[in-house]
């Protein structure tokens, strides 16, 4: 009789448990973060910015990892790895919320507007109809289909989409028929936060945030890049104008996608300042959660492995020195464009240019081997016979490629690849539900979990 009690005393504590259902949703998706790229930006917080607390994602209750194959490759990219954390299936590599089959799956953001009436938040640090984003409210064989996947944006109904453009923003007429398809459907289309807050803006908003045209990113974080938006500033906007129009219950998807472009091109410092960048965008999230503990949930997790980033490289430093991340002071990608511009009129030039930009020679030794593999790059490049470092986003110029080979080696960071890797990638949680995700072996169960717990 006893033993009977004491079930159902445990069984009725497990359903309340399940009863609590979270109002407020938070997904944050590190694109291309990897383990790799955590621990080096933890192990920058403890060495070198001195924190005895880890990171903020790391403090979470709950954490633990998900595979990220799809299906039809054990290395994703980032239209399948979005579709299987938006809708929770597996498809193919570049299809866009459908089954490998091609019937649209919906994902949950969408399913809890539909069937709930949440508020949908969609914020991204790269093009808002870039695949991960899109996978939330578009359903297209290829993530390529831009027009087609932002009218499925524009029909969608979410309340706030941003990023820094459209993937289409090349070709005028048909970035001018895209913006047009918003405002049809009743968003209001900005294109800048000045322009929005001058908008008086109605529900629905769509805002592009680039930061130069032709832009496909809203800028690194290490450029410093004056009046260019970022990614904590976005998920601000997001969150209040949710709490604004649906103050009830919403859902947010936030993407770091700068982690991925950093990484594609290997650049170490770039990384881990994307990371902590990320990790301010959490805390305004955190901090509504500290304000609602009983109603909020928090998922943080990445798409895929960029890049097969280690804190320790072959014959690099005993000891890794993160400080030098604090010498470089511009992105691999804007070091290559100002190298194509300006390029040094002499070799003494260019040495001055490394060290007021990475810091090499001022504060970084750099020993007589490395100096003379730079400058015969450096011949090469003023020949105009210097090969390219060809990678997803950016193609670099030999110099700049054996730069930052340098720098990251004298950092203590490694890389294996310019591309995904099939590395599992961590997740973190914290409130409501967050014990659902304790046990986590594949990224398509994340969504499914928000499903049972919100009642879906």
């Amino acid at each position: 009789m006893r033993r009977g009690f004491l079930t159902f005393l445990a069984m009725a504590a497990v359903i309340a448990v399940w009863a609590a259902k979270p109002k407020y949703v938070f997904v944050f998706v590190g694109d291309g973060m990897g383990m790799g790229h955590v621990m080096a930006t933890e192990t920058y917080n403890r060495t070198v910015l001195g924190n005895d607390d880890n990171i903020l994602m790391m403090r979470f209750p709950v954490a633990s990892m998900a595979m990220t194959y799809s299906a039809s490759s054990p290395i994703t990219d980032s239209a399948a790895a979005g579709t299987a954390l938006a809708t929770g299936s597996k498809t193919k590599n570049s299809m866009v919320g459908m089954s490998p089959d091609t019937v649209a799956v919906e994902s949950v953001s969408h399913e809890l507007k539909r069937k709930f009436g949440y508020g949908v938040g969609i914020v991204t640090s790269v093009c808002y109809d870039d695949a991960t984003p899109a996978t939330h409210f578009a359903h297209q064989a290829n993530r390529k289909m831009y027009e087609e996947i932002n009218r499925d944006g524009a029909e969608s109904g979410f309340d706030f989409i941003a990023g820094a453009n459209t993937l289409a923003r090349n070709d005028k007429e048909k970035t001018a028929r895209i913006f047009d398809g918003y405002r049809k459907n009743g968003y209001t289309v900005a294109g800048s936060i000045a322009e929005l807050k001058a908008a008086k803006p109605g529900r629905k908003i769509l805002l592009t945030a680039p930061y130069e045209e032709g832009a496909a990113q809203i800028g690194y974080t290490i450029d410093s890049i004056s009046g260019a938006a970022t990614l904590p500033e976005l998920t601000r906007l997001c969150l209040d104008h949710l709490k604004e129009v649906s103050p009830k219950k919403f859902f947010m998807m936030v993407e770091a996608g700068n982690i991925d472009h950093a990484a594609h091109g290997n650049d170490g410092g770039a990384v881990v300042k994307e990371v902590l960048n990320f990790q301010e965008a959490i805390q305004i999230a955190y901090d509504f959660y500290l304000e609602h503990p009983d109603e909020t949930l928090i998922v943080v997790t990445a798409d895929h492995d960029t890049g097969g980033m280690t804190v320790g490289v072959d014959k690099g430093p005993a000891q890794p020195a993160l400080k030098n991340i604090d010498c470089q002071r511009i992105s691999k990608e804007r070091f290559s464009d100002l190298c194509a511009k300006e390029g040094g009129d002499t070799w003494e030039a260019m040495k001055s240019l490394l060290s007021e930009k990475l810091g090499l020679w001022s504060h970084i030794q750099v020993n007589e081997m490395e100096e003379a593999r730079m400058l015969e790059s450096y011949g090469r490049m003023k020949a105009k016979a210097a090969s390219t470092q060809k990678t997803l986003y950016k193609d670099f110029n030999e110099f700049t490629a054996i730069v930052f080979d340098i720098l990251n080696h004298k950092t203590g960071f490694g890389f294996t690849t310019f591309s995904h890797t099939g590395n599992p990638v961590p997740v973190f949680a914290v409130g409501e539900g967050c014990e659902a995700f304790s046990d986590l072996n594949n990224n398509i169960e994340i969504p499914q979990k928000i499903r049972q717990l919100t009642g879906l």
